[in-house]
């Protein structure tokens, strides 16, 4: 281990968008103690995601690399692949890592390796995770809905009056819990934190690499009521909550009807991002309190975004690699190193975790895609100016292999350009990010000529690097997963969550 060996505490936020937090200029007192924080730590104006959502997310975190160079089949972590936790572990690093009830970061798809001590919160059955429900299972009611449901195409206008009714009706006679705790789907950052303190205690002296994930901004949004509290917002009632969460879900209204409750879901959403700045601050406060913070790097940044609305979306379907999905907040703070060593062009996560372990004095894996923010110019690699992000489109619940094998939608970022190609349907959209951040017009196909096909050669570029595998981690990572399902073939049909 180098004496100059510094510990890292790595939180990962879940849905958490660049554009709601206060150190990138969000107007809500969403993340007080953070915004102090970037004081003293490098923001990173444009960190970009390698993919969206979770698991095409956390490969570029974790491993440097992007989420599909390994084939389109494969999610996760390969199992001797090296990791940002494995390089730590080899370098005598104590670590733990602490994930709040997501299926998708789990020894399930590789993330436990390394790790000293790995607590999902699932239970060990992903299953458990509760959905949110919009109508009953059961009952006489239940089975008259789906029969008028078989009808629907031919009732017309007299469909979208039943469905209204039938979800009122859902409202009224589903129980609702006593509180807003008891209607969360994952835990909330306090226990999350507890439990990374108690390890903390055990640590000693040794320097150690310590990884949350935070899911307190996921969906469906029940914030902890303090949090509210500390935002000085209203109470909200546990069947208010689940009355906006239900109809924020459904399925049979439009945007325009949902923008009524746009506010307040974006709200309850605020207030989640809250809890977590409120917990990270709790931490801190535990580091300092035992002399430990001032030898620490820090990083916070998220796995993806959130969509309300933007071109209709709601959540964060791998449909499409819009700004909103994978801009994502990056805030670092490094002892020792100096706060403007990235420019203002597009910083992939693929770059996170060399820089880490730079930052660290940390040897950096070979494999690894990315190469450090520390770097001189002339030492980075060639992708140092560019991120790309990538998804199988429509891929919303990977459990399912036959999910896995659909088209690829593939976004290069270069500042201040964008380019989103989508193989199945040929389509390409080139946006001007300075004059339309909101990508809503894309540029035609004669103007910026230069400029698009740049970013047409780096795509090009992408896909040749990405044919050239490393097969016997595929080959690995396939057996992992064929074992997996042969011993529980259930796992196949887990539900949703990223």
């Amino acid at each position: 281990m180098n004496d100059n060996s510094r510990s890292i505490i790595l939180v990962t936020v879940d849905c958490l968008r660049a554009d709601h937090v206060g150190f990138m200029g969000y107007k809500r007192a969403n993340t007080p103690f953070l915004d102090v924080l970037a004081g003293e730590s490098l923001v990173v104006p444009h960190a970009i995601v390698a993919g969206a959502p979770t698991y095409y997310s956390l490969p570029g975190i974790m491993a440097s690399r992007y989420p599909m160079a390994l084939g389109r089949d494969i999610l996760g972590l390969a199992p001797d692949e090296p990791t940002l936790t494995t390089a730590l572990k080899d370098s005598g690093y104590a670590t733990a890592g602490f994930s709040a009830a997501n299926p998708y970061i789990s020894s399930r798809f590789g993330y436990d390796r390394g790790f000293d001590v790995f607590e999902d919160f699932l239970k060990s059955d992903p299953r458990s995770l509760p959905a949110e429900p919009t109508r009953s299972d059961r009952g006489l009611a239940s089975r008259l809905n789906q029969g008028i449901q078989r009808l629907r195409p031919s009732l017309g206008g007299l469909g979208a009056a039943y469905d209204e009714l039938y979800f009122r009706y859902c409202q009224r006679v589903t129980p609702v819990a006593d509180s807003l705790d008891g209607l969360r789907s994952f835990p909330s950052a306090d226990l999350v934190v507890d439990q990374a303190c108690r390890w903390l205690d055990s640590v000693g002296p040794s320097p150690f690499f310590l990884w949350l994930h935070l899911m307190d901004p996921h969906s469906p949004y029940y914030p902890k009521e303090e949090a509210l509290r500390l935002m000085n917002e209203a109470p909200v009632s546990p069947r208010d909550a689940r009355y906006l969460n239900s109809y924020w879900n459904r399925g049979d209204v439009g945007p325009g009807r949902l923008a009524g409750i746009q506010d307040r879901i974006i709200r309850l959403y605020d207030a989640g991002i809250r809890w977590v700045d409120e917990q990270v601050c709790r931490m801190v406060a535990y580091l300092k309190g035992n002399g430990r913070w001032d030898d620490c790097i820090f990083v916070l940044t998220a796995d993806h975004g959130e969509e309300f609305l933007e071109r209709g979306g709601r959540y964060h379907p791998p449909s499409g690699l819009m700004e909103e999905l994978i801009h994502v907040p990056l805030l670092l703070r490094a002892p020792g190193k100096v706060k403007t060593g990235i420019c203002g062009d597009p910083f992939s996560l693929i770059h996170l975790a060399p820089t880490l372990l730079d930052a660290a004095n940390v040897p950096i894996p070979s494999e690894f895609v990315g190469s450090s923010a520390w770097s001189t110019p002339r030492n980075r690699s060639d992708q140092s100016s560019f991120a790309i992000s990538e998804c199988v489109a429509g891929c919303t619940n990977p459990f399912h292999p036959q999910s896995r094998m659909g088209s690829r939608i593939l976004s290069i970022r270069e500042q201040p350009f964008k380019l989103v190609l989508y193989f199945e349907s040929g389509r390409e959209f080139f946006f001007d990010l300075e004059g339309d951040p909101g990508e809503n017009r894309p540029l035609p196909p004669g103007e910026q000529k230069p400029a698009r096909r740049r970013l047409l050669e780096i795509a090009r570029a992408h896909l040749e690097r990405s044919a050239q595998r490393n097969i016997k981690a595929r080959v690995q990572a396939r057996l992992r997963e064929l074992q997996l399902e042969w011993n529980n073939p259930a796992q196949k049909s887990l539900p949703v969550a990223s």
